[in-house]
């Protein structure tokens, strides 16, 4: 049996011009990480990333914290869904309409009400949002993360960070969960979350999901963030 970590980024820079950036609280979040495994002992074999910028700024706060000098394995099939493109498939109004502040509590919860809509209409089909794939080809790039990680790492440890997106459809492939059990998992996983798959070459198995063991206690409490 191997062990595959999948880990969402540290917190990114949401309501900002360029989201994908970690925030300094996301670079301490990385780092607390790795602080954490190195200090559990835990070392790994191989790393995946998506390509997208907080990707690459994640794993490079966990391998400072934990003193690894892996080099990764770059996989864009994990990047996340385009969460603007979803909404503005959703809109009831024209492509320059906007949601407001998205700081203000009814800008925040403006936008995840669209999103979950948005999500819900894409993975049915019943939306094509501009610039991105279809529902079927996402599953793929993530699925094919999957069947790589038992073909080449079976019996080792093996970490992969990705975004809420698609850490939430991995454990919902493996699950064989419903889109909207798939979509509440991806509302509730927590920046620098970590869930644990356990993989033979034929399977992989759920063993925990978005736990952050690295911030208990209370001198972390403040650091618990979702977006």
């Amino acid at each position: 049996m191997g062990t595959l970590y999948l880990v969402r980024h540290g917190q990114a820079s949401f309501g900002a011009a360029d989201y994908d950036q970690l925030s300094e609280l996301g670079q301490r979040q990385s780092e607390r990480l790795g602080r954490y495994w190195a200090d559990q002992g835990l070392r790994f074999d191989a790393v995946l990333t998506g390509t997208l910028r907080r990707h690459a700024q994640t794993w490079e706060g966990i391998a400072r914290g934990a003193g690894l000098a892996l080099e990764p394995l770059p996989w864009a099939g994990l990047n996340e869904y385009d969460s603007e493109a979803l909404i503005r498939a959703v809109l009831p109004c024209k492509r320059d309409a906007t949601l407001g502040d998205p700081h203000s509590p009814e800008g925040y919860r403006a936008h995840f009400r669209l999103l979950r809509d948005g999500l819900a209409q894409w993975m049915a089909g019943t939306v094509s949002p501009q610039g991105m794939p279809g529902y079927t080809d996402f599953v793929h790039g993530i699925t094919s993360a999957l069947d790589h990680v038992r073909a080449h790492h079976t019996g080792q440890q093996v970490l992969l960070v990705s975004s809420g997106g698609p850490i939430a459809t991995a454990v919902g492939h493996v699950l064989g969960l419903s889109p909207d059990a798939t979509i509440e998992l991806n509302m509730r996983i927590r920046n620098s979350a970590v869930t644990e798959f356990v993989f033979n070459p034929k399977r992989h198995n759920l063993l925990s999901y978005n736990t952050l063991a690295h911030l208990g206690g209370g001198e972390f409490r403040d650091w618990i963030t979702y977006a």
